[in-house]
This record gives C-alpha cells, structure tokens and sequence, in this order.
C-alpha cells in the first residue's frame, strides 16, 4: 500500500498529515513524501515519510503509481500554494486513480463551503488519517484495531 503526501512551501501540513498516519497506521504502509520545493520535501521526511521526492516531474510521475494521496484542496488547484502547484501537476494528482482525501484550507480565490471553520487544523489531519486508515484496514479485509485512550 502506497500513500503520498503532497505539500508546498515549508510541508508543515505535510509533515502534521505523516505524523498523524504514523499514529494511525501499521509501518508497513509505505508514505512517499512529494514536496513542490526540497523544504517541504525534507520537512516530511522528517516526519517519517520512507521516501521523498520533489518538483513537478516528481509530483506527475508518483500521483500515477500510488493508492492514495493526502493533501490540501491546493494540491488539485493550479497556482495553488503562490504559484508552486503548476497545471501539470494539478492535473496529473486531479486524473489520478487513487483515492484522494483532501484537507479543506481555503486557497487563493476558493472557499470550501460546508466545512465547520471551529474545527482546528490538527483535528482535521487527525480525522483525515483516521479516514484514511479506516480505508486501508477495510480494503485488506481487516478490521481496524480501536485506539485505547489511557487516562
């Protein structure tokens, strides 16, 4: 199973996205980090990612080969991020098949509209790997283990 996590800029969303899979998932769940710029991109390896990769051609050629991507709604629109998501690479993580799950920041000239704004960022990523994780366990045929909260 591959997960790729697309991110821009510093890849602070990126790197909470991988932090919050590690949590949720068994480490046999391969996350290549795809970074628009080598910051981002080093900012989720840091995280826990097993590989990285940055810029567009990186960006095209894994959307095609992974089973689901994790981002910001920026990473589908062009422009996106000040101009670091090019049209190709929109288009390339638009038409791929895998399963995408999107975090709903506002981004440049789109606003989400539905989305409860009180909910904080860590909350979200939290929810999203949760999702993710839900996915992974029920497509292996497996149910996924609940997490036990100590008190």
């Amino acid at each position: 199973m591959k997960i790729a996590v697309i991110d821009g800029q510093g890849g602070g969303i990126g790197r909470q996205i991988i932090e919050a899979l590690r949590r949720e998932l068994h480490w046999n769940v391969e996350i290549l980090a795809l970074g628009t710029t080598s910051l981002a991109t080093a900012a989720m390896m840091k995280s826990g990612a097993k590989e990285g990769a940055t810029g567009e051609n990186a960006i095209v050629y894994s959307s095609q080969r992974v089973d689901y991507i994790l981002g910001s709604v920026g990473i589908i629109t062009a422009n996106a991020m000040h101009g670091e998501v090019t049209p190709a690479m929109a288009k390339a993580i638009s038409d791929s098949y895998a399963k995408k799950i999107l975090i709903p920041l506002s981004s440049g000239n789109i606003e989400i509209v539905g989305v409860d704004k009180s909910i904080p960022l860590p909350k979200i990523i939290e929810n999203a790997a949760r999702m993710i994780s839900t996915l992974i366990y029920e497509e292996e045929g497996e149910r996924r283990p609940e997490r036990r909260h100590i008190v």
